[in-house]
Order: structure tokens, then C-alpha cells, then sequence
């Protein structure tokens, strides 16, 4: 559904913000919060999970708003998770420092307040007037200008009406003795490192993630020999004691032929900065490569290499047989290919579609690749958000221009919603959130399966998972050297050598949190609301401003209504002898200022991997909301 743009002044909508609940608070020593205490400030609710990259985009672009309105916003995270891992309060606490996060935290373990709220997707904001009204909900990220404007609005509203409360809150000396306490731990050691390379001398380098930096150890993988980057969050170039990082994650080594072109050796994927790095191992120097530093929304991704917009750039390898560097894209979920000889970057595979889809690289449906491993022909990668070992090969054939043509397989996983421990077969072999992984000295696939906190082990030659130690603190990457293998042991804050004898878990899938959408067989009205934040108007000057793309895993659950259109409501058929799915929906809206002689423009656009299942009597309709006002 299409709305025009209406303030909250004009909005005649007075839903009632349902009360805040938790079993865990962060960043209020402890103390609950209640929206009644809260009464008189704009309550801004972020509706967020720690392993959804597009839940941490949204972690930066509240930081402005939460400046900007110090003294009458208070933002509150409420933690609603999709995996298992993510429910327990340790894993919340550890996000909450690895991120940064300094605004009040509420776990949501069983996702009482996601139900209470009618959220759909990850991340969803919900705005809440000072007299305790929801009166705006946005999902998906890159609402921050409109959240802008309509905390705006509020405030001048309810300063008017005598109905808004100014000052900071208590929280926010606990926060900045956090900030403090976190700065002088910095560089002592590693702090929620992510991925590793050996070099040919046999020195580790690790992306020492919550650092800001890139720490060099020596072939013990204990003797810190320097650092490259000041540890300083920012995205500065120069010697390697005054470059800045934000967050960096995956590091790649070019063959020598390469770096002796391009004048450096090591890329580093700084992954918030939305940029790709070269850092000259000789000299300390590092210097950007690729990426403008602006995050991509929309358009074209392909063309030279300093102008095109990357999204959380999240691991990156060198493969020789497709010429450069494969970048793992997890921000929109695609893969893009760096030739650092001619400064160019490409759509390597993909569509930008979350899910899980095989085939032609271009038609694939990729979900948060975060981990890249080159095997001979093949590259092997883990989709995170669909807990899955793929890998990407040459085709048989080419195309009919003469291009080589790349395919994509899939050896364990199935959908956005099936996880687990279990070892065994491929085809009921289950993981859960994999971060990284590398390929063994035997040849066979090492899997560092985050969530699960264990390493895991795929023979390619017979189909086989098996698990090889476990009861680790969040493993997020594997990397082999010549005395065996050490795991990224991210959430205890260090490299360790993997030993362990392999053992089977006969293990079950683990629950989804998330309660699934029960719909009735049959037609289904499906509805997207999305209302121009104030001062804008949609922008059809080139044609339609809406675009809405439908389609389902299992295929066969959608029976009629699928594809793409430029209208934001339609009906659908789903199949009633299916017992249900994940409807993936995509929709956007192009809008810009109504009152300016050049006005500004921007493209909104939402995923939802909307979980199902077909009943009888079930709904007969599907409303979601990309932005705008709810109505009672």
C-alpha cells in the first residue's frame, strides 16, 4: 500500500507503544527501563539480531541522530534473535562491546516484544512519541535522513504542546566509563579478531576487528611483532602508525607478480568503512584500493574501482583461476571481483536477493558470504544468515560470447531458517551462523561454525560433515601454517591451535525463534506500506517510482504472483498441498525533497524473508511495512 507523506502532527493514528520487557539490560547498570519512566522523550526502538549485517549498518546511522537529539531521543535496542546462539545473554554482552553499542540494550530471548510490535524483518525502527504513541516505523536500513525529519518534527510538536522532557540520562556517564574503560585496553592485545593470512615467511596477520587495525605476529602466532593502523576508528591512509581502520575483517594476500605491479601486498576489506585497503608489508604504508567510502544502495557496482560503492566489503581472497580478488559482499549479499592490475571491480555473482539459490553465478541467491576458501578451481565460500557450504566453479561450457560462464552448488544448507549441530551426510549435515572456514592440508574443507562454537570438517570425496572440537568462544576463521592450523577464537579474544580428535554430534535442528507468518492456502493479499518521510514526495519523473519482487523457497510454494512489478500491493497464490516456506519479498521507492529547486533523492528498499506456514484458515492477507505510520 502507497500513502503520501504525513507528519506525526497530522497523523491521526494513537496506537499505544506496547510497555518495554526483558529478561537482560546493557548500558543502564542494570536497571530496567519502562516507556512510562520515559515519558517525555522520543523513544526510538531498534529491532535488531547481532549476526544481521544490515542490523549493524543500522548501529552507525543512529549514531548522528543520537548526537543530534541527545537531550530528547533515547534510543533502546531491543535484541530479538534469529539463531539459538544469538538468545544467550553471554553472546548479547559480547555483541553489545564488540559493536560499540553505548544506548540502552533489552534481550529479547523469546521475541515477546518482536510479537508485540507486529515486526517483520531485521532490523525494524519504531519511533514512539513523548507521550508514548507509536507514530512511525521504518524497516530495512538508510532511514536515517527520514528518522531525522520526523524526530524533528516531534520535538517541535511537543515542545509546543508543553508534553517534552530535556537532559541527558544517567546512561550516559556509564557509557562513556565503558568508552573509557575500552580505550585503555586498546592494542593490549587482540580484541574480537575476525580473519587471519599466513605470509610466505610464515607471519600471521590478523584483522584485529574491534582494534581498528591489523596486528603482525610472528611464526609462534604469540610475539606481536607491529601493527598496521593506529588502532583509531576512522579511514585515514598513510604510515602504519597513523592509518585508521573501522572494523576491519578479511585479509588477502596477492600472488608477488601482483604486488610488484600494484606496489602493495596484503588487501584488507575494512569492512565498516565500506572500502578496500592495500597495505605495503615493506614499508608499513597503507593506502585505499577500492570503494568510495559512501555504503552502496542502488545502481550500478561495477566500473572503476575508486568510484564504485562497496557495502561491508566482509572477506576477500585471490583466486587465480577468475583473475583477481573475490570479494565476499556480505552488505547485499553478493560477490564482486577486484583486478587490482587495472583498478576495476565487478558483479562477480548474485542479484542482491537474501536467500539460497543455485546455479548460473549470475541468477544465484547468495546471504551474507563470510568466508572465502580457494581450492584449485573451485571457490569455496559459507552464506552466514543460511547457515551453508557453497562453492563456485567454471562451467562446462561457455557462454555464447565467449565468456567464461561460473555456476554455483550448494553442499550443506537449505533455506534463511534451518540450523543447527549435526553432523553426518551433506544432505542433513546442519550449522549454524559459519564465519569462515579453509581448506585443510588433506584437502578437506575446515568450517569455523560460529554459532555452534566449533570447527567442523567437509570431505569433498564422500559427503561426510564431521566436528572437530567444540565448546569454543565464537570462531570465526581458520587459517593453516606450517605446524598445523590456529582458529580465530573471536569472542576470547585470541588465535589457539586446533587440537582435537573428531567426534560425530548427533544433534537435532535448533528451533527458529522467530515465529512463522500462518497463512491460508490460496490467494493472499500481499501489501507493502510505504510513506515518504516529511518534506518528500515520491519521484516519478522517470518512471514508476515503486518496484515490488516476489518469489519463495521452496519454488513451489508460490503458485501464481511471483516476479516483479512496479505496484506495492498484489495478490499471490500459495500452494495449499505445501506445508509452508519463506516468502522473499523486495520492495523499493525512490523519493525526493517537494520543495526544492534541486532536490535531494533517495532510493528505500527492504528484504523480508518472511517464514510461513500454510493452514487452513490461515490469513488472507500479508501487510508489511517498508515506512510510514501505523494505522489502529
Amino acid at each position: 500500500m502507497l500513502t503520501s507523506g504525513v507528519s506525526a502532527e497530522q497523523s491521526k493514528s494513537r496506537v499505544r507503544a506496547p510497555e518495554l520487557t526483558g529478561d537482560a539490560w546493557w548500558n543502564t547498570g542494570g536497571e530496567p527501563l519502562t516507556l512510562r519512566g520515559l515519558r517525555g522523550r522520543v523513544v526510538l526502538l531498534d529491532f535488531w539480531t547481532s549476526g544481521c549485517i544490515n542490523c549493524l549498518h543500522v548501529l552507525d546511522e543512529l549514531r548522528p541522530l543520537e548526537e543530534e537529539f541527545a537531550d530528547v531521543l533515547v534510543t533502546v535496542g531491543v535484541h530479538s534473535p534469529k539463531f539459538a546462539h544469538e538468545g544467550d545473554r553471554e553472546s548479547v554482552a559480547a555483541a553489545v562491546a564488540r559493536l560499540g553499542v553505548e544506548h540502552p540494550v533489552v534481550s529479547d530471548p523469546d521475541m515477546s516484544l518482536w510479537q508485540q510490535y507486529a515486526v517483520k524483518a531485521w532490523p525494524t525502527l519504531v519511533v514512539v512519541d513523548p507521550e508514548g504513541y507509536v507514530v512511525h516505523v521504518a524497516a530495512g536500513e538508510g532511514h536515517g535522513e527520514a528518522l531525522r525529519r520526523v524526530i524533528a518534527d516531534l520535538v517541535e510538536e511537543h515542545e509546543r504542546k508543553g508534553t517534552l522532557r530535556r537532559g541527558e540520562l544517567d546512561w550516559s556517564e556509564i557509557a562513556r566509563t565503558q568508552r573509557e574503560e575500552a580505550e585503555r585496553a586498546r592494542l593490549d592485545g587482540l580484541r574480537f579478531p575476525s580473519k587471519a593470512v599466513v605470509t610466505a615467511e610464515g607471519r600471521v596477520l590478523v584483522a584485529d576487528t574491534a582494534n581498528h587495525s591489523i596486528a603482525e605476529f610472528a611464526s609462534d602466532a604469540e610475539t606481536l611483532l607491529r601493527r598496521f593502523g593506529s588502532g583509531e576508528r576512522g579511514a585515514a591512509d598513510g604510515a602504519f602508525d597513523v592509518a585508521r581502520f573501522a572494523e576491519p575483517s578479511g585479509l588477502a594476500l596477492l600472488p608477488p607478480h601482483v604486488a610488484d605491479r600494484v606496489g602493495y601486498h596484503l588487501i584488507v576489506a575494512d569492512t565498516a568503512n565500506n572500502l578496500l585497503r592495500g597495505v605495503d608489508l615493506r614499508t608499513g604504508s597503507v593506502r585505499t584500493v577500492a570503494g568510495t567510502g559512501r555504503q552502496w544502495r542502488d545502481g550500478d557496482d561495477s566500473g572503476k574501482a575508486g568510484e564504485v560503492d562497496l557495502t561491508s566489503p566482509w572477506d576477500v581472497r585471490w583466486w587465480e583461476t577468475a583473475g583477481g580478488v573475490v570479494i565476499a559482499m556480505a552488505g547485499n549479499h553478493t560477490l564482486s571481483l577486484f583486478d587490482p592490475v587495472e583498478g576495476t571491480i565487478s558483479r562477480f555473482a548474485g542479484t542482491t536477493v537474501e536467500g539460497l539459490r543455485d546455479g548460473e553465478a549470475g541468477e544465484a541467491f547468495f546471504a551474507q558470504t563470510s568466508g572465502l576458501a580457494v581450492a584449485d578451481d573451485r571457490l569455496w565460500f559459507v552464506d552466514a544468515e543460511t547457515s551453508a557450504l557453497r562453492y563456485l566453479e567454471p562451467a562446462t561450457d561457455d557462454a555464447a560470447d565467449g565468456e567464461r560462464r561460473y555456476v554455483v552448488h550448494t553442499s550443506v544448507g537449505s533455506d534463511l531458517f534451518t540450523f543447527g549441530h549435526r553432523d553426518g551426510t551433506a544432505d542433513t549435515a546442519l550449522l549454524q551462523h559459519p564465519l569462515g572456514l579453509t581448506v585443510l592440508p588433506d584437502g578437506a574443507i575446515g568450517i569455523a561454525d560460529t554459532y555452534n562454537g566449533a570447527v567442523r570438517r567437509f570431505d569433498p570425496g564422500t559427503g561426510e560433515v564431521s566436528t572437530l572440537v567444540r565448546e569454543l568462544a565464537e570462531p570465526s576463521d581458520l587459517v593453516v601454517t606450517d605446524t598445523g592450523v590456529l582458529v580465530v577464537e573471536s569472542a576470547a579474544h585470541r588465535l589457539r591451535p586446533l587440537h582435537g580428535d573428531t567426534e560425530v554430534v548427533a544433534g537435532d535442528a535448533l528451533a527458529v525463534r522467530r515465529p512463522p507468518t500462518v497463512l491460508g492456502g490460496g490467494e493472499v493479499r500481499l501489501t507493502v506500506t510505504f510513506v515518504p518521510p516529511p518534506g518528500e514526495k515520491l519521484d516519478d519523473r522517470f518512471g514508476p517510482s515503486t518496484r515490488l519482487e516476489v518469489s519463495a523457497s521452496p519454488p513451489e510454494l508460490l503458485v501464481d504472483g511471483g516476479g516483479v512489478g512496479t505496484d506495492l500491493e498484489r495478490t499471490v497464490t500459495l500452494a495449499d498441498d505445501v506445508e509452508g516456506g519463506v516468502l522473499q519479498v523486495v520492495a523499493q521507492a525512490a523519493s525526493c525533497a517537494s520543495d526544492a529547486e534541486h532536490p535531494v533523492c533517495r532510493i528505500t528498499r527492504q528484504d523480508w524473508g518472511v517464514p510461513v506456514r500454510i493452514e487452513s484458515g490461515g490469513a488472507s492477507a500479508l501487510p508489511l511495512v517498508m515506512a510510514g505510520t501505523p494505522a489502529e
